[in-house]
C-alpha cells in the first residue's frame, strides 16, 4: 500500500523539511506527500482524483483565513474514516480538547517530533492495511 499524506500549512518551508524527514521513505517510493499552502487548497486536494489514496491528513492550526480547526469538521464530512493529525506551537489544553471534539486523532505540537510522527503515521498505515 502506498502511503500518500496530505500536509498542510501555509509556511511554505514546510514541505522542504517533511521532504527531508521522508527522504528515504520518499527514495524507497513507499511515500507520497502532498502540500497544501491553506485550508482551501487542502479541501480542493481532498476533492481531486487522488482523495481518495490519501490515507492521512497532517494540518497545522493557525494559518490565515480558514484555521485548521476549523478545516477539521469539513475534513470528516468529506472522509470520515481519514485520520487528521494537528501541530501546534501552542499545545494548550483547550486547543488540544478542541481539535479532539472536532475529530482531530493525534495532536502534535511544534517542533514536530519526526521520530514520533513517523511511529504514529505507521500506526494509521497498519490500520489502513488492516481495513483493505
Amino acid at each position: 500500500m502506498m502511503l500518500r499524506v496530505l500536509v498542510v500549512d501555509d509556511e511554505p518551508d514546510i514541505e522542504q523539511l517533511f521532504r527531508q524527514q521522508f527522504r528515504r521513505e520518499l527514495r524507497e517510493g513507499v511515500c507520497v506527500l502532498d502540500f497544501a499552502l491553506s485550508a482551501e487548497a487542502a479541501l480542493e486536494k481532498l476533492d481531486a482524483a487522488v482523495a481518495g489514496q490519501i490515507i492521512l491528513l497532517v494540518s497545522d492550526i493557525n494559518m490565515p483565513g480558514m484555521s485548521g480547526l476549523d478545516l477539521l469538521p469539513l475534513v470528516k464530512a468529506r472522509r470520515p474514516d481519514l485520520p487528521v493529525f494537528m501541530i501546534s506551537a501552542y499545545g494548550d489544553g483547550e486547543t488540544m480538547a478542541q481539535a479532539a471534539a472536532r475529530g482531530a486523532s493525534k495532536f502534535l505540537t511544534k517542533p514536530v517530533d519526526f521520530p514520533q510522527l513517523k511511529r504514529e503515521v505507521g500506526v494509521v498505515v497498519a490500520g489502513a492495511r488492516g481495513a483493505a
